[in-house]
């Protein structure tokens, strides 16, 4: 499926379980683009990151235009400039960031008047999308003990990109869902938010 394929038959779902279901066939099941005849190579790409943080191979996805082989809300191909998102959808992992920042948020507390506003600025974003089940360690603030879970992170994912691993001459960037069903709740959003842009345009 291309680009302009995508976008017709996403056009003609109009109930919100139509919807859904396209989201699950064709954004969130089935081997990526980027692994696409190297299915073994995306199993051990999978097992690499789980490895990493200690969970199951199968709570590793891999979304956006790596994914689909188009991005369809920059309306481009997927392409060497492009990055590889990583979804990790870890109960675990995620209460296990979480109880990290509950301590940071207990400094934040007690220790407004020497966090920059910038970073206090930084955190809420990051705690809206915290509220939809999603963490991304790129929004956490570089203070305290955040930038030890930032620098892990961001370390173990440089080291997976830009050739060093099964996916190819790449940055890969990633997230933690709380559960399947908030990854697809997010998906969904993203599809429904695509159908009404373009509903918009057409006015």
């Amino acid at each position: 499926m291309d680009l302009e394929e995508f976008s017709v038959e996403l056009a003609g779902k109009n109930d919100e379980d139509d919807v859904l279901d396209f989201c699950r066939k064709h954004v969130l099941h089935g081997t990526p683009y980027i692994f696409s005849s190297r299915d073994e190579e995306f199993y051990e790409f999978r097992k690499r990151v789980a490895k990493k943080f200690g969970i199951p191979f199968y709570e590793i996805f891999i979304t956006g235009s790596a994914k689909l082989g188009f991005s369809p809300f920059k309306k481009k191909s997927f392409d060497y400039d492009s990055d590889i998102d990583v979804a990790i959808v870890s109960p675990i992992l995620f209460e296990q960031l979480m109880s990290n920042i509950a301590e940071y948020q207990m400094m934040v507390r007690n220790n407004r008047d020497v966090i920059r506003d910038s970073e206090l600025k930084m955190y809420h974003s990051f705690l809206e999308y915290v509220a939809l089940g999603w963490i991304r360690p790129d929004k956490l603030p570089v203070s305290f003990q955040m930038k030890a879970i930032k620098d892990d992170w961001f370390d173990f994912f440089r080291s997976i990109s830009n050739g060093k691993s099964e996916v190819g001459n790449y940055r890969v960037n990633a997230g933690v869902f709380k559960s399947y069903e908030h990854l697809e709740n997010y998906t969904l959003l993203g599809m429904k938010d695509l159908k009404r842009s373009k509903y918009l345009r057409k006015k």
